[in-house]
């Protein structure tokens, strides 16, 4: 177990319209705010697209991360995540996961890490800043190369 305490500082509402794209427009809200670690309690929204991490083969190794991933359409999405500082290539990297419904499936559902997504009518998003009282970032995400090179989460250093 890893933990540490961090301080909030502000918080906003994003609101991404029709045709965006999800993860360049929070991308960008983040920079143009100076934003470089947070969370997102909850999002909703709905989705014309969504890449998400998945497969429809058996997997070799269940342990194993999965790099694969699956396109879905014309969803209803409940989502949350983590905003932290890449390290290795000095940018924010978001870590989303969704649970959507397919709309035209009776809302038959997905549950995944969000690789890609475009918003159709609305998405709204709750961001919470992490800020740090030493220089940095509060949250960093640094791939952890014996634990199959999964980006994880770290505390200002890393650590």
């Amino acid at each position: 177990m890893r933990y540490a305490q961090v301080r909030t500082g502000r918080k906003f509402v994003l609101a991404l319209d029709h045709g965006e794209d999800l993860l360049e427009g929070l991308t960008q809200f983040c920079a143009d705010q100076g934003i470089r670690a947070g969370y997102i309690p909850t999002f909703v929204g709905g989705l014309r697209s969504a890449r998400l991490v998945g497969s429809c083969e058996p997997l070799d190794d269940p342990e194993a991360p999965l790099w694969e991933e699956i396109t879905v359409e014309v969803l209803e999405a409940l989502g949350g995540g983590t905003l932290a500082w890449d390290t290795e290539k000095d940018c924010l990297a978001p870590h989303i996961h969704v649970a959507a419904g397919i709309k035209a499936k009776s809302a038959e559902g997905r549950v995944s890490h969000l690789l890609g997504a475009k918003v159709q009518f609305i998405c709204e998003i709750p961001i919470v800043e992490v800020v740090s009282d030493a220089a940095g970032p509060a949250l960093t995400r640094q791939r952890s190369a014996d634990l199959y090179n999964v980006p994880l989460l770290g505390f200002g250093t890393g650590s």
